[in-house]
């Protein structure tokens, strides 16, 4: 049986990127200037529409390149946000998704068209619509599973110092973490391969860089091993 919904009745489904980045000292969140009304010129995180033949996790992954560039990123869908009055534009359904990206490998060029900006979790202007309520889970949900997940792995360069770990941790949790537990816990996991050259662009004497290896965290899993954070 064919069903007609009057004119009013009409939705529209979108989907919105909360996008983290690490720049070894802070958590940022990139942020877009909104360039339509209403709310025009105000801060906003990156969104688009889905596709008829795309799917939200299809759509997320092309909103997120058409404003970084990058694909092959940690991305997981968040949260369905459908309160009527959410867009006072028009009746909008967002599906909110949260990205970690490695600050450094993004398309400068395609973030400046965008007249993008990256802002400090601390430091967080006013945001369009409910997007405040969706960085907000984001956060909580990243600081609830970078504590029982290596997904903090994913905000660093491949190659890292134990003091820029320990930095990302600190800069996630909004607090400082006592050095030699930290990193006793974190080498104690045995998922980190210790490199043979250092990082010397702080000190002289320079710190050794680690790589995560993730073979060998799935093969500790398969051996119920249990990742865990303290902070």
């Amino acid at each position: 049986m064919t069903r007609f919904y009057p004119l009013e009745d009409r939705q529209l489904l979108a989907v919105d990127c909360v996008i983290f980045g690490f720049d070894n000292q802070d958590l940022k969140l990139l942020l877009i200037r909104r360039n339509m009304e209403p709310a025009s010129g105000m801060w906003s995180i990156m969104g688009g529409f889905p596709r008829h033949d795309e799917s939200l996790d299809n759509a997320a992954v092309r909103v997120l390149k058409q404003l970084t560039g990058l694909v092959d990123v940690y991305l997981e869908q968040l949260y369905a946000y459908g309160n009527v009055e959410r867009d006072p534009g028009e009746r909008v359904v967002s599906v909110a998704y949260y990205a970690l990206i490695r600050i450094e490998d993004y398309d400068k060029h395609l973030v400046r068209e965008h007249d993008a900006h990256w802002s400090r979790i601390s430091d967080i202007p006013e945001l369009v619509f409910d997007h405040r309520v969706m960085v907000d889970k984001a956060l909580r949900r990243l600081r609830r599973k970078a504590r029982i997940q290596p997904i903090g792995f994913e905000l660093l360069p491949d190659t890292f110092t134990l003091p820029q770990l320990q930095a990302l941790y600190e800069a996630i949790y909004q607090k400082e973490l006592d050095k030699r537990n930290f990193r006793k816990k974190i080498l104690s996991m045995g998922l980190l391969d210790k490199l043979e050259e250092k990082d010397k662009t702080s000190s002289k004497k320079g710190a050794w860089l680690y790589r995560f290896n993730p073979e060998k965290y799935q093969e500790a899993l398969a051996n119920g091993f249990y990742f865990s954070v303290d902070v």
